[in-house]
């Protein structure tokens, strides 16, 4: 099991590139089972969450290569097994994100109920429901979710009593080729869903409205191959800049796009940090201290829930109070204690968190308990006197392409090492 060592204090200056988005690749490569046609995807970040994707569309039959040119190459024609088991998708969230196309291609699927980060519940009633209006008869059995349809999916109005964002990409693409127009109502709004629906359109989808809380999809009886290229990731840029701001230095996040975080962007300016955009670049570079700022955690082009725990780290060190409310999981506190043995001064509240900004914190060994939480604590090690010991932080390899790479090339003292299990087993004999 590999952790991550950071001697901490030192400013990180200089430029990043930031990688395609995790959460824009995985929808797009369950895309594949609706395509009728070999697809080139550009721009696939290399992670674990995107390996397991791959291994499941491999397994279903479906072929699966890279090429010299880092082009990722998926044909799905061959797939035939319409199942997604829980020995493939156990360490992902979105598993369920094949439910829809699965069940639109083929007529049945068997899916896993989702696994990975103890954020908490995540639930999908609301996918059920809506492939429920579209014609379908759902089962749970033993664990899966289990699905079919009597022909093609017919379209219907699907209102969704909160936003959900996989559940919006899950039903777009279920109704991409079913009969009629399906409505979404209700609708997610991110880029990532822009991004899905752009690539789908490219490929012959007639879908309206993404980005909006409206959107129209009209089905259609085949998609053809193409390529399909994956945006920015978001929370990635946003992350290597707030490592620059927590170290007080200097960091320019290329190959992104601002206007995918308005939201944080404005509140970093509050904070007293300095940016500049480009059309494809931002930088953000300290001005002293930082400022405490109130977020409150909202659905796009709300502050993103994602980017709350890296808030929180530099909060930390801002001087005065901030106010952090968590509305969209119940469950996404689980760094303020980690937070904590490095000194920060946080108190909990349900799901708001006050946190007390310090003049500095020590490094010491914490624990990643999920995706984002082990990006904070990464943050703060950076910041924090001394060595910072990050564990499981297999956590932070579902969401981060070779971070300890990119942070040092930005000038952090940072190593990856790996830890045996007999060396564990012994820890814990001698604790």
């Amino acid at each position: 099991m590999d952790r991550i060592i950071i001697q901490g204090g030192k400013p990180l200056r200089g430029s990043v590139e930031a990688s395609g988005a995790k959460n824009a690749a995985l929808p797009l490569l369950a895309a594949a089972i609706l395509i009728d046609g070999p697809v080139c995807y550009r721009r696939i970040p290399h992670l674990r969450d995107i390996s397991t994707m791959m291994t499941l569309l491999a397994w279903q039959g479906a072929e699966v290569s890279y090429d010299d040119q880092h082009c990722l190459h998926v044909d799905a024609r061959p797939a035939a097994k319409p199942e997604a088991p829980y020995e493939l998708v156990k360490t992902m969230r979105a598993s369920a994100i094949v439910l829809g196309p699965l069940l639109t291609r083929f007529g049945r699927a068997r899916v896993s109920l989702p696994g990975g980060c103890a954020i908490g519940a995540r639930p999908i009633d609301m996918h059920l429901k809506g492939l429920e209006a579209m014609g379908a008869s759902i089962s749970v059995e033993q664990g899966d979710i289990v699905a079919s349809a009597s022909g093609r999916l017919q379209g219907a109005r699907i209102v969704f009593d909160q936003v959900t964002v996989t559940g919006t990409e899950n039903l777009m693409m279920a109704a991409v080729l079913a009969s009629g127009e399906t409505v979404l109502d209700n609708a997610a709004r991110e880029p990532e869903i822009v991004n899905l629906a752009d690539a789908l359109n490219n490929l012959g989808a007639r879908i309206k409205g993404a980005g909006s809380d409206c959107i129209r999809i009209q089905g259609v009886t085949r998609l053809d191959g193409g390529a399909i290229t994956t945006i920015a990731d978001r929370i990635e840029t946003a992350t290597y800049l707030a490592a620059g701001l927590i170290t007080g230095g200097d960091v320019t996040v290329t190959d992104t796009d601002p206007g995918m975080l308005d939201a944080f962007l404005a509140r970093v300016q509050d904070a007293g940090g300095t940016i500049e955009t480009g059309t494809d670049y931002i930088r953000c570079a300290s001005s002293g201290r930082l400022q405490a700022v109130d977020i409150h955690t909202r659905p796009h082009p709300g502050f993103p829930t994602d980017l709350q725990a890296q808030f929180m780290a530099m909060m930390t060190l801002a001087e005065g109070t901030s106010v952090i409310h968590e509305s969209i999981f119940e469950n996404r506190f689980m760094h303020v204690q980690e937070l904590a043995r490095m000194g920060a001064d946080i108190r909990l509240d349900g799901n708001t968190a006050v946190v007390t900004g310090v003049p500095r914190i020590s490094g010491a060994p914490v624990m990643a308990t999920d995706l984002r939480a082990s990006a904070s604590l990464v943050l703060a090690g950076l910041a924090a006197g001394g060595e910072t010991t990050v564990s499981r932080v297999y956590h932070i390899d579902r969401g981060y392409e070779r971070i300890e790479e990119k942070l040092g090339k930005l000038g952090a003292d940072i190593t990856r090492h790996s830890v045996s299990e007999n060396w564990m087993q012994g820890a814990k004999l001698n604790a």
